[in-house]
């Protein structure tokens, strides 16, 4: 077994005590409801669909865990919500169905294992993602996560960060694929070297949701030490500037479009100048950990090689990384769940194969590094006992999907059944053997807003509904979004093709993928096709499923009555 593994702490019990102080105020009617939402926001409590209950979201800087984080995670899932915990595209873990009056002893649970829900919702600097393999990928140009980290407790709780005029998220990618997605986000790095000396490549005002922005390059190159007083002049600007009287357009990326990137880059330079005077935005570099990988454990390997789904399981879950004689291992959890159980059993099974440590993807999954090459076979076994051992991570049967209308008040339709549905249908006999199975990213949202970054997906789709005012009924419809990305290039978002009956979806994402494989150039990626191929092939090769809607079309995925649209004000918006 590993030895103690280093894992940053961002919590205070101090936060806990204010939120308590906040929420006794409220009920004593000394705050209106408004006030208090606003306040619980920004300490992690976010309102769902249904009445009385809360989502409580964990903030997880680059999506770094180990058992102690994973045990109180499952306590806090098994006491106060459904059992299970839900991994988010921005590596946080989202728990619902919670009640108000046991959200200090959820938060306190979480704060005595380092976790905090400080600054994880609401008008905030948001959880600062980052790649899930820049500390071992032989593509890695270097580990970004002490500079995540250090980002992270810069804001973590500055005076500008719980009041700004909507959401702010920071990325940090670890070469220029850009693997973290920092070309749609407020704040993006890049890490590059030039010269010898590490820095990296800066992006600015990016977004998604509704009209998505891609990000402008603020700064081509600049030397790491530098990065905080960037991060510090525009969280200023965007403090100033930001639109607080119609949140619909109060992102980062609308200061942008609304000032030009003249002007934009003209105010950034001289709140930089501001910053530089101050001598502010000085960062502290955590140390790069020392790593103990736990021992080879080889106890019946040779029975583990020969165990069925091994070889399929060592193919497209383990990746080997820059340190001779170990390898990272994906963990594919389907539509981001994890149960209590695997939870606990996760972090004991990290100590024991690798070193103590484990991360959250930006797609949802689980990476594990630092498994010796020999103790392979008896890990197989060991995440097979708790159905963790999952096939074809990072393929098209790996859906991304937001909650959707399961709990989010926004959405218009259940975006997670969907992604089910898809996955499901991928798995049956007559896709196997496609090509572009292997290289399909495939997103849902429950709506527009692109929770789920439909955006940027090969195949993407986003819920809606369609009034048939002749038979008087709606029925639930996806918009088909196609050959959207974010590469060393920018970020750039999928054209809207067609709109699909919900039901249909399924099936239309396999005829996708045939068309790819009837029609792509030799040497083509799904990726290059998906962009480039021409709508009207796209609607021809759809036409087997784009009859009028049947009875069974007018209830959604998983649902046997009619559909009806009851979307209402989501407190991502509020």
């Amino acid at each position: 077994m590993s030895e103690q593994v280093y894992l940053p702490r961002f919590s205070s019990s101090t936060d806990v005590d204010e939120f308590v102080v906040k929420l006794e105020a409220y009920e004593r009617g000394e705050l209106t409801a408004d006030q208090f939402r606003a306040f619980r926001l920004v300490r992690g409590l976010y309102g769902q669909r249904q009445s009385d209950v809360q989502m409580l979201r964990v903030k997880i800087p680059f999506g770094l865990v180990g058992r102690a984080q994973l045990d109180a995670i499952a306590d806090v899932a098994d006491q106060y919500s459904r059992g299970y915990g839900h991994v988010t595209t921005r590596q946080n873990v989202q728990l619902h169905f919670m009640k108000m009056k046991d959200a200090e002893a959820a938060m306190r649970r979480c704060d005595e294992a380092g976790l905090t829900t400080r600054e994880a919702c609401g008008n905030s600097v948001r959880t600062v993602t980052g790649c899930d393999c820049s500390e071992f990928s032989s593509k890695a140009v270097f580990d970004i996560s002490p500079y995540a980290e250090a980002m992270t407790r810069y804001f973590l709780r500055h005076p500008l960060a719980a009041g700004l005029p909507r959401k702010f998220k920071i990325a940090f990618s670890c070469n220029s694929s850009d693997c973290a997605f920092a070309a749609i986000h407020d704040l993006g790095f890049i890490a590059t070297i030039r010269d010898g000396q590490k820095g990296f490549k800066i992006y600015a005002a990016g977004g998604l949701s509704t009209t998505p922005q891609a990000a402008i390059t603020l700064h081509e190159f600049l030397p790491a030490a530098d990065i905080g007083r960037v991060g510090e002049a525009v969280l200023r600007m965007f403090h100033a500037l930001g639109n607080r009287e119609n949140r619909a357009r109060a992102r980062l990326k609308y200061v942008l479009r609304k000032l030009g990137e003249p002007e934009f880059r003209a105010r950034y330079e001289a709140l930089r100048a501001e910053v530089d005077a101050e001598a502010k935005g000085e960062l502290t570099i955590p140390d790069a950990p020392t790593r103990t990988p736990a021992p080879p454990v080889v106890a019946a390997a040779a029975d583990a090689e020969r165990a069925p789904g091994y070889l399929a399981w060592r193919a497209s879950s383990v990746v080997a990384q820059r340190h001779e004689g170990y390898s990272a291992v994906y963990v594919r959890l389907f539509l981001g769940d994890i149960d209590s159980k695997q939870m606990r059993a996760l972090g004991k099974i990290a100590e024991t194969f690798g070193d103590g440590s484990v991360r959250l993807t930006v797609d949802q999954n689980v990476l594990m590094p630092w498994v010796a090459h020999a103790s392979l076979p008896a890990l197989f076994a060991a995440l097979t006992e708790v159905s963790l051992a999952r096939l074809d991570v990072h393929t098209a049967r790996d859906v991304t999907s937001c909650p959707g209308a399961e709990s989010c008040a926004l959405a218009v339709t259940g975006s997670r059944r969907l992604a089910g549905a898809i996955s499901d249908r991928l798995d049956k006999s007559d896709v196997d053997g496609l090509l572009a199975l292997a290289g399909t990213v495939i997103k849902v949202s429950g709506c527009p807003n692109s929770c789920g970054q439909h955006h940027i997906a090969d195949i993407g789709f986003h819920g809606g509904a369609k009034r048939d005012m002749n038979a008087g009924i709606t029925y639930p419809i996806y918009q088909l979004h196609l050959g959207g990305g974010v590469d060393e290039k920018g970020a750039y978002f999928g054209r809207q093709v067609v709109k699909v009956l919900a039901r249909r979806a399924p099936d239309a994402v396999v005829l996708l993928l045939r068309l790819f494989e009837s029609e792509h150039k030799a040497g083509e990626t799904p990726k290059a096709f998906f962009r480039t191929v021409d709508p009207k092939k796209v609607v021809a090769a759809l036409a087997p499923i784009m009859g009028p809607p049947t009875p069974d079309d007018v209830a959604d995925i998983g649902e046997t009555v009619g559909f009806q649209v009851e979307t209402g004000v989501g407190e991502c918006a509020a």
